[in-house]
């Protein structure tokens, strides 16, 4: 008897532990595995490069602004010798970003670039946002924004007082450079 209980508890754990197995890939482990490629610039972005006046926003901005803890990036540049790789690097980023638990928030076109944000969560708060944009003469971005409590209403908001805020360009030029 004893052993069946534990041979029930054996088959029990080993269902959970198979059901719990995700075989998709993350954006979090597309960041990892291409982080150190040649044709990949990644980097964790400090929020502190941001030098915004708090107090020209409003309390839903403040709230948003105060609630981003990090903001990751990976980038991949298109080359004359890699549009094949750029083609097959962007169809994994759309297949992750297709992923049901993306919640879309805002699409739009920004002179020659795709820009699409997305977030995991439910509508009162997320998680995780995902700022991608894609050109076909540049190459792609992807931005994760990671923090506590982030409210996809308030976000979109900050995204209006960031438009007038400065940012320490020196921490950026990696990332711009990068792309010339």
């Amino acid at each position: 008897m004893n052993s069946s209980i534990k041979k029930l508890l054996f088959s029990l754990l080993a269902c959970i532990v198979l059901v719990s197995c995700n075989n998709g890939e993350s954006l979090q482990t597309y960041f990892v595995d291409n982080q150190e490629t040649p044709d990949f610039i990644s980097a964790d972005v400090p929020t502190t490069i941001v030098k915004i006046d708090e107090t020209t926003l409003s309390e839903d901005q403040k709230e948003a602004y105060n609630s981003v803890k990090r903001l990751n990036f990976l980038g991949y540049k298109i080359k004359e010798n890699n549009l094949e790789d750029y083609t097959l690097e962007l169809s994994k980023v759309k297949s992750i970003l297709n992923n049901k638990k993306y919640n879309d928030l805002i699409e739009f076109n920004d002179k020659a670039a795709k820009i699409i944000v997305k977030y995991i969560g439910d509508d009162d708060t997320a998680d995780e946002f995902v700022v991608f944009a894609s050109s076909n003469d540049l190459g792609f971005g992807i931005v994760r924004i990671l923090g506590n409590d982030m409210r996809p209403e308030k976000m979109v908001s900050l995204v209006d007082a960031l438009q007038n805020a400065d940012f320490d360009e020196s921490q950026l030029n990696g990332i711009t450079d990068f792309f010339k």
